[in-house]
């Protein structure tokens, strides 16, 4: 438990307010280095404890918050290696410990409450499995929603548009929330390559009171079922059991998931060798996470060491690509990037129907169409760390900040 610390000099003091300035200067300046790690949900909760603490219970109340911030920093670990937020934070919480006299055991703050769930206990069992209505009845205007989705390579398009290729082998969770569990399990495009495509898609709708119960949708290569696993394709027996069904688009290639409980809808396609996913989902159910449901690639994108360049080694196989690409995609965007690589990469003239069929659920799901193409110049490589350049502005950022306050 932290116990009052002793009198500071004025060293001490300029210190610490130096630790602190640069602290809240990298949550409200370093948003671009940090935005694939949840390291500024750590940042906002430690300002939000300490920002008005007053009185004689001031230090100890300052180390909870302080160990609260370093399990914190600990939870998202994994997703922020490299990050300069993320070090920079860890390398501060531990000098502010020693000169606050914090011990490391001792309490911390309760976790960051639940996003509410949808309140419909005012609404007949009718009404209370449509989402949209029940949200305008209680809000006055239409619900906000959000596209993400996951094709070829993968390429993802987050919840915020940002849009990475990824080199995820193995399993990994696209979302994972109150009311969903997504996770697409990539294997190499080819044996030896560094591109990676979705084999096999599992969706989880969780069990909701009168709505649906727990149901499982599974989705292989050559074997996209327009049925969840028990065979159904609604919810089941229940007053709002037709608030969850499925429905074929293409036999064994494109099915269609509605889900109007949740405000989402989910497509689920086969193109070439590859299954690609899209959702479009109520902003409300996007955010229903906790901290520990933090990795999901819909929200945050690919960890930032398994990003990849769309960039193409072959002349030869890039201008072919492109050529073929150009037929179905006429503006050079991301998903016209992704078609290039994904064709040159496989050899496989199919993949330009999996770049396709994104865009066109694109068009579909997306709440604002301007928002329809994402042009990247630097298609998708990690980004360079910072040059000793910005750690120095950082650095007098910092000072700027200490002056005003002194």
């Amino acid at each position: 438990m932290g116990k009052a610390s002793c009198s500071k000099s004025p060293a001490q003091l300029e210190h610490g307010l130096f630790l602190q300035a640069l602290l809240l200067l990298l949550l409200l300046c370093c948003r671009h280095v940090s935005s694939q790690c949840k390291i500024l949900r750590c940042n906002s909760d430690f300002v939000a404890a300490t920002l008005n603490l007053r009185g004689a219970a001031r230090a100890s109340a300052y180390c909870t918050a302080l160990r609260s911030y370093s399990h914190c920093t600990r939870r998202t670990a994994r997703t922020c290696r490299g990050d300069l937020a993320f070090h920079s934070a860890v390398h501060g919480i531990e000098d502010l410990m020693i000169q606050h006299n914090c011990s490391k055991d001792g309490p911390t703050s309760p976790p960051r409450p639940r996003p509410p769930a949808p309140d419909h206990q005012s609404f007949p069992a009718s009404e209370m499995c449509d989402y949209e209505k029940t949200f305008r009845s209680k809000h006055g205007r239409p619900p906000r929603y959000r596209h993400c989705a996951a094709f070829g390579d993968p390429h993802v398009r987050t919840f915020h548009d940002d849009f990475h290729t990824c080199r995820v082998e193995g399993a990994w969770p696209l979302l994972d929330n109150e009311y969903l569990f997504v996770q697409a399990t990539s294997a190499p495009v080819a044996e030896g390559s560094n591109a990676t495509v979705t084999s096999k898609l599992t969706i989880i709708f969780k069990h909701m009171k009168e709505c649906t119960e727990q149901k499982v949708y599974r989705a292989e290569l050559d074997n996209v079922p327009a049925a969840f696993e028990d065979g159904s394709v609604t919810g089941g027996d229940r007053p709002g059991g037709g608030a969850l069904h499925i429905r074929e688009r293409s036999p064994g290639r494109h099915v269609e998931i509605r889900a109007p409980y949740i405000g989402t809808t989910i497509a689920v396609r086969q193109a070439a060798r590859q299954l690609s996913f899209s959702i479009r989902a109520a902003e409300e159910v996007t955010r229903a996470f906790t901290a520990e449901q933090d990795l999901q690639l819909c929200v945050a994108g690919c960890p930032r060491g398994q990003r990849i360049s769309r960039s193409v080694r072959s002349r030869a196989a890039a201008q072919a690509a492109r050529a073929l690409c150009k037929a179905t995609l006429p503006v050079e965007d991301v998903y016209f990037q992704s078609c290039v690589f994904d064709v040159a990469t496989s050899g496989d003239a199919n993949f330009t129907m999996a770049a396709r069929g994104a865009l066109e659920d694109a068009r579909d799901f997306l709440p604002d169409v301007e928002k329809l193409h994402i042009f990247q110049a630097g298609q998708g490589c990690p980004r360079a760390p910072p040059s000793f350049p910005l750690l120095l502005l950082l650095l007098l950022c910092g000072l700027c900040a200490l002056r005003l306050q002194l």
